[in-house]
C-alpha cells in the first residue's frame, strides 16, 4: 500500500484547520487505497497547543490513517536524533538542529521538519496544507487536492498523459515520473499586500516587481505584477481540470502543493527565517530541470488569521515580506543559473543533482550587497510614502538596517550548508524512523 504524508504545519490556533485536514487523510485512504500519515507539526504557544490536543484527540480513528501531532520538543528530540545520526560531532548536529528547527519562524524549516519525517515514516510523498487555509465544496462535499495528488504524483508522465486535461510536456521528458502536483487558492492574496495595492498602486508594482528578475520585458513584468499573490481569484470548482508539464511556481501555491520523495529527499528548503516565500525554493527547481508536474484545480480557500490584523501582526508580516524582497536579489542569482542549466541538473537517471544545486547557492552568497543595499532603500522609500502604519514598518526596518542585510547573505549561507548535509540527512532519518503515535 502506497504510504504518505499529509503535514500542517502551524504556530497558531487553527482547530477548524485539524478537523478539516483529518478528513482529507480519512477520503485519502478511502477513496485512494493510501495509507495516510497525517503530521501535524505543531510550534503554537501552550494554550493553542493545549486546544489543538483536544481537537486531534477528539478526531474519530480511520482505517489507513495514523496521526502524528509533535509539538516542539518532541520534534527537537527526533532532530536531535537524526542530526547526531549524520554529523557525527556535537557542534555539526548543533548548527544543524538550528537550521532545522530555528527559535523564530521559518517557512522554510517547517517543511524540512515534515520531509525529515516523512523519510522516517517510510512515505513516498509529502502534502503540504496550511493552517490559515479551507476548502471548497462542490455538490455539497470538500474538494481535497489529495485526489489529484496522489493520482499523478509518482507515475510515469506517459503513463497518466491521457487521463490529464491537457499535456505540455517537453519532447523527451515522457519517461521522467511525475515530481510534483499543486494547485493554487481563491479567497484572499496570499500576501497580505491588497491595502497596499489599493492605497497606491505604483507603489504596490515598485514594491512587488521587486521580487521578479532584474532586466525582464516591461509588459511581461506587468503582467507577473499584477498576477501576483492573486492565486486563481474568486473562481469556483467547476470540475477537474488538470495540466500535464513542468510546473510555474507562479501557477501554484505551497498550502496547496506535494511533492515526490525523490526531489525533497535530494533537495531541502531554505531555512531562512522571517522570510515568505522562500519555501517555493523546489518548485523553481522542478520547473528549471523540466521535472513533470501535475497542476490541478482544485484550489484551496486562503484567508487571513485575526492575528495578522493586529499591529504585531501586520508588523511581523509586513517585515517577513520585506525580507523576501531582499532575499530575491540572492534567490534570483540562482534561478537564473538553474533556469540556464535546464536538463543539465538532472543525473544519468532523472534525479536532481544537490551538489550542481549546492554550488548554485554557494556562490550566489558572493553576491555585491549594493543591489540589496539598493532594495532596501527602495523599500524604505515605498512605505514611507505609504504613511500611516507603514510608517512605522521604515523605521523597525531602518532601525535593523545592518542586521537585515546580513541575514540575506548568511541565509544563503545557511542554506549551501544545510544542502550540503541534507542527503546524510534524509538517510539517517530513513534509518532512525518515528514511533507511530495513534
Amino acid at each position: 500500500m502506497r504510504r504518505v504524508c499529509l503535514t500542517l504545519p502551524t504556530h497558531r490556533a487553527c482547530t477548524g484547520t485539524i478537523t478539516a485536514i483529518a478528513e482529507e487523510a480519512a477520503y485519502g485512504a478511502r477513496e485512494l487505497g493510501a495509507e495516510v500519515h497525517l503530521l501535524i507539526l505543531d510550534s503554537s504557544p501552550a494554550p493553542v497547543l493545549t486546544e489543538h490536543r483536544q481537537a486531534v484527540a477528539a478526531l474519530f480513528a480511520q482505517p489507513g490513517v495514523t496521526v502524528h501531532h509533535l509539538d516542539e520538543d518532541e520534534q527537537r528530540t527526533f532532530l536531535r536524533e537524526v542530526a547526531t545520526r549524520s554529523a557525527g560531532d556535537a557542534a555539526s548536529a548543533d548548527r544543524l538542529l538550528e537550521l532545522m528547527l530555528p527559535s523564530r519562524v521559518s517557512y522554510g524549516a517547517c517543511t524540512n521538519r515534515a520531509f525529515l519525517i516523512a523519510q522516517a515514516l517510510g512515505c513516498t510523498s509529502v502534502h503540504r496544507r496550511d493552517s490559515d487555509s479551507r476548502y471548497q465544496r462542490a455538490d455539497g462535499e470538500p474538494v481535497f487536492p489529495l485526489h489529484q495528488e496522489l493520482t499523478y504524483l509518482g507515475q510515469r508522465a506517459d503513463n497518466v498523459r491521457k487521463s490529464a486535461t491537457r499535456s505540455k510536456l517537453p519532447p523527451g521528458s515522457g519517461d521522467r515520473r511525475v515530481a510534483v502536483a499543486g494547485g493554487s487558492f481563491v479567497g484572499e492574496m496570499s500576501v497580505d499586500v491588497a491595502e497596499i495595492r489599493d492605497l497606491d498602486p505604483d507603489t504596490y508594482g515598485e514594491l512587488v516587481g521587486l521580487s521578479l528578475p532584474e532586466g525582464s520585458p516591461s509588459i511581461w513584468r506587468n503582467h507577473l505584477i499584477d498576477a501576483s499573490f492573486r492565486g486563481a481569484g474568486n473562481g469556483t470548482f467547476d470540475g477537474d481540470h488538470a495540466t500535464l508539464a513542468p510546473i510555474s511556481p507562479m501557477r501554484v501555491d505551497m498550502c496547496n502543493v506535494a511533492l515526490d520523495h525523490e526531489v525533497y529527499s535530494r533537495v531541502p528548503l531554505p531555512p531562512a527565517t522571517d522570510t515568505i516565500g522562500t519555501d517555493y525554493f523546489l518548485l523553481h527547481l522542478t520547473h528549471d530541470a523540466r521535472l513533470p508536474g501535475l497542476q490541478h484545480n482544485r484550489h484551496i480557500v486562503n484567508f487571513h488569521t485575526e492575528e495578522r490584523r493586529t499591529d504585531a501582526g501586520f508588523l511581523a508580516y509586513q517585515v517577513r515580506f520585506a525580507k523576501f524582497l531582499l532575499a530575491k536579489a540572492y534567490l534570483n542569482t540562482v534561478y537564473a543559473r538553474t533556469a540556464a542549466a535546464g536538463d543539465a541538473l538532472l543525473d544519468a537517471e532523472g534525479h536532481i543533482e544537490a551538489s550542481t544545486v549546492a554550488g548554485f547557492v554557494r556562490d550566489s552568497v558572493g553576491l555585491d550587497r549594493t543591489d540589496v543595499a539598493r532594495r532596501l532603500d527602495v523599500i524604505d522609500r515605498a512605505y514611507r510614502r505609504l504613511g500611516g502604519r507603514y510608517t512605522t514598518v521604515a523605521d523597525t526596518l531602518a532601525d535593523r538596517r545592518s542586521r537585515l542585510l546580513d541575514e540575506a547573505r548568511d541565509d544563503m549561507a545557511d542554506f549551501a550548508h544545510l544542502m550540503d548535509h541534507w542527503e546524510a540527512l534524509t538517510g539517517a532519518s530513513a534509518e532512525a524512523g518515528l514511533a507511530v503515535t495513534r
